[in-house]
């Protein structure tokens, strides 16, 4: 039997599936951080703010569209993840897959730096992108 299989009638998540909730924990955080970053350089009087604007809009779009399908596929699976509390700089969370219950906890500095990781990601991205398209 396969390690899908396996998981699937247990309830308990694969390592897939704990990868997407680790996900659906850092997408509102990367949100955030994008969103602010938007409005700083809006306000500012900086020199090609109208491209960093848009790079940081491109960049935006692209964590939204990957937040939307992590909900939908965890939806799918059955799967739900509920933040819980925050303690000496550790996040709890209780998920619920497929019948099967546990709590986890994320160091905060573990998760700062998946986001950055993650937000690494998404800048590699964008300038592979720019550079495909020029002309």
């Amino acid at each position: 039997m396969s390690q899908l299989n396996a998981t699937t009638l247990t309830g308990m998540p694969s390592i897939e599936e704990l990868e997407m909730m680790r996900d659906y924990i850092m997408f509102p955080h990367l949100i955030t951080m994008v969103q602010k970053s938007i409005d700083d350089i809006s306000y500012k009087q900086i020199t090609l703010k109208n491209v960093l604007l848009r790079c940081q809009e491109y960049i935006m779009q692209a964590i939204s569209a990957d937040f939307r399908g992590t909900k939908q596929e965890m939806r799918r699976r059955g799967i739900k993840v509920v933040e819980e509390e925050a303690n000496d700089g550790i996040l709890y969370f209780r998920y619920f897959c497929r019948g099967y219950e546990e709590r986890f906890g994320i160091v905060r500095e573990a998760l700062r730096t998946e986001i950055i990781s993650k937000l690494t990601s998404y800048t590699n991205n964008l300038g592979q992108q720019l550079k495909s398209n020029k002309g």
